[in-house]
């Protein structure tokens, strides 16, 4: 295939990516089709097979995305740095705000996925395991600090993932309609009060 060609299959491959991703992220996985996305990306549907595969590839291929692109792998490389605990859930909080907040959508169709999902279980597992990993790291790393949390470490991670995962994000930011500003505040300051006694 010459470079041109190359190029312009990966454009192709992106456009239905995106489309998908929009699709998914509006109306739920289980009620678009290939077609539907085909359409979206001005393709036809054999072009969506062979640039990317069946629907639950490109799903798959979303998770791949999206799990990237949260922002946790950032936040936790700079959080690490740092030797405060007000200073690592600073920098968690906006860290993970940015991943959420630029890749919402690739986010929404992957929540939007899970319940009709013929395996579901396995999607919710593949598309939060590293991030949750991650804040395992970061409770850890306060536990090394002082003062220490006023709970378990497990206790500490399990909180993390509440207040920092991607469902702690939506609940604020789509089920109670604050703004991404007012949730990257208002988790900061619970996490610290929850686990330091401070606001």
């Amino acid at each position: 295939m010459s470079p041109l060609r190359e190029q312009a299959a990966a454009l192709t491959r992106e456009k239905i990516i995106e489309r998908a991703t929009g699709l998914f992220a509006n109306r739920g996985y289980g009620l678009v089709t290939v077609a539907d996305i085909a359409a979206a990306a001005g393709v036809s549907a054999k072009t969506v097979f062979a640039s990317v595969g069946s629907k639950s590839d490109l799903l798959d291929e979303i998770v791949t995305r999206g799990v990237a692109a949260s922002g946790y792998q950032e936040a936790v490389r700079q959080a690490l740095a740092l030797e405060t605990p007000e200073a690592v859930l600073e920098v968690l909080a906006r860290g993970t705000r940015a991943g959420n907040e630029q890749h919402f959508r690739v986010h929404e169709a992957i929540h939007k996925a899970l319940p009709t999902h013929p395996d579901g279980e396995a999607l919710r597992l593949r598309a939060t395991a590293d991030y949750r990993d991650a804040l395992d790291t970061v409770a850890r790393h306060l536990h090394t600090l002082l003062p220490a949390p006023s709970c378990t470490q497990r206790e500490t991670a399990q909180a993390l993932w509440f207040w920092f995962g991607p469902s702690g994000w939506r609940t604020l930011v789509v089920e109670n309609a604050c703004s991404w500003e007012h949730a990257e505040h208002f988790l900061r300051r619970t996490a610290a009060a929850t686990l330091y006694g401070k606001s």
